[in-house]
């Protein structure tokens, strides 16, 4: 399935430039009304490493209430959250009614890295398909507004992503010897990525590819969708 994503699409900068600014400006409007309407609104960012997962949250949160949206990064589980099920700790960063919570990586770390990499048995990674979708149906039977983006990049453009990262002081930090690592299992990624994709994207919490080789396109696309979604949403 993901070799059949066309990753060649593009944006002119003054398409760019003046899509950003609608889509902005309606984001900020739209999340006023998710305020006003008491609807949480949850957005999870799953990708390959240097997909562009960090710009596409800073342009689609540059113009929305900083009070109303909390941003959660997530890496390996820490303290008590290794004691619990793997649900718990993201049960604890859900938003309240009217807020938005941006997941920077999230609960598919279950069937993605903790597969791949055998931080857990083969019985519970099948298992939380199941356990995923049924966690996303409570949230949208509570009336929670779910958005959920894979950032697909073809592996060449990785590699020049991370010799850019090399190279400029101010992006050394984003790189890491775990990021090579996980760029030399590319193969054994890819199919859980596809399972993920299959198994996970329901009528009601779809999964949207975005084609992010070219990053300008990703976010507006990111934006796009957020902002059709919501219109849908909050009617």
């Amino acid at each position: 399935m993901l070799e059949l994503i066309d990753l060649k699409q593009r944006l002119s900068d003054a398409r760019y430039d003046s899509q950003r600014e609608r889509l902005q400006n309606e984001l900020h409007l739209l999340c006023y009304q998710a305020y006003m309407q008491k609807r949480p609104v949850v957005i999870v960012f799953e990708g390959w490493d240097a997909a562009g997962k960090g710009g596409a949250i800073k342009r689609l949160t540059e113009r929305i209430d900083p009070r109303g949206y909390v941003v959660w990064p997530i890496g390996a589980p820490t303290g008590d959250e290794k004691t619990h099920h793997y649900l718990y700790r993201f049960w604890r960063r859900l938003p309240a009614a009217g807020e938005i919570a941006i997941f920077d990586r999230s609960w598919y770390g279950r069937v993605l890295v903790e597969r791949v990499e055998g931080y857990c048995n083969e019985l519970s990674w099948k298992r939380a398909y199941s356990e995923i979708n049924q966690f996303e149906r409570q949230l949208l039977d509570f009336g929670t507004i779910i958005l959920k983006f894979w950032m697909h990049i073809s592996r060449e453009e990785q590699l020049r992503r991370f010799k850019e990262r090399e190279h400029i002081a101010y992006k050394s930090w984003k790189l890491t010897d775990e990021d090579w690592r996980n760029r030399g299992r590319w193969e054994d990624y890819e199919p859980a990525v596809e399972d993920m994709l299959l198994k996970t994207s329901t009528h009601r919490a779809p999964w949207t590819i975005v084609e992010s080789n070219e990053k300008p396109f990703a976010r507006i696309k990111v934006m796009k969708t957020t902002v059709n979604k919501l219109r849908q949403e909050l009617i």
